[in-house]
């Protein structure tokens, strides 16, 4: 039996591409938005049984004010957040807000499904290792903020980095096998990985991550670039 939905996301296109593929699976979609001023009262006048809710900054400060909002004002509402490589603080927040579950940005459609279903039910749609994570930040918050670039820079080889900073400089395929004297074809094999690994779909998604975590500027010059500016 299909589930009465809203799909919020940060990007608009991605809310709307996720709602027709769950039309298509037999779920009804009550509206497909981006997070703007207003969404959270169309999720409470709208009153699905499950909402999901993306966003591309889970750790940041009142990510999640919205989230708290639908949840006091409409208890039933299932909301079931979309969001990226989470950390445990982003997880916890999540959940102290209310939410019901965390699927990253990258899951499949049956995934996606799954952890629509077990929102509906009251269980609570999340991986038990994330889970595990956000509790004990819950139960044990962190003194100081999590260094989100920092802990994206740990998750990437030294030459995944590398991939990273030519990404975020507009280089494509071609030229970063060039610069980094590979094959393009391996080129390619470490930008998925890159992309992967941050929890993005695109390349243009991976330099704003970058860009906004910090990351670039920890990651430093490329070779043989340090005289340059």
């Amino acid at each position: 039996m299909g589930v009465r939905l809203m799909v919020v996301d940060d990007h608009r296109l991605l809310a709307e591409a996720l709602a027709s593929a769950l039309k298509l699976r037999g779920h009804r979609v009550l509206a497909a938005a981006a997070p703007a001023a207003g969404a959270a009262e169309l999720v409470i006048a709208r009153a699905p049984e499950v909402c999901l809710w993306g966003t591309a900054t889970p750790a940041e400060t009142g990510a999640f004010d919205p989230v708290g909002r639908i949840k006091r004002e409409r208890g039933q509402v299932a909301v079931l957040v979309l969001g990226p490589v989470p950390s445990p603080r982003g997880i916890a927040a999540a959940f102290a807000a209310g939410a019901s579950g965390y699927v990253r940005h990258d899951e499949r459609i049956e995934g996606v499904e799954r952890a629509i279903m077990k929102a509906r039910a009251g269980e609570a749609a999340v991986a038990p290792q994330l889970l595990q994570g956000a509790f004990g930040e819950l139960l044990n918050p962190a003194a100081q903020p999590d260094d989100e670039g920092q802990r994206l820079l740990q998750m990437l080889t030294p030459r995944e980095v590398e991939v990273l900073v030519r990404v975020a400089d507009g280089e494509d395929t071609r030229l970063i096998a060039a610069g980094m004297g590979i094959a393009p074809s391996t080129a390619r094999t470490h930008v998925q990985r890159v992309l992967m690994k941050l929890g993005v779909g695109s390349r243009l998604e991976a330099a704003a991550l970058a860009a906004r975590t910090g990351l670039l500027d920890r990651a430093g010059p490329l070779p043989g670039r340090g005289a340059e500016g």
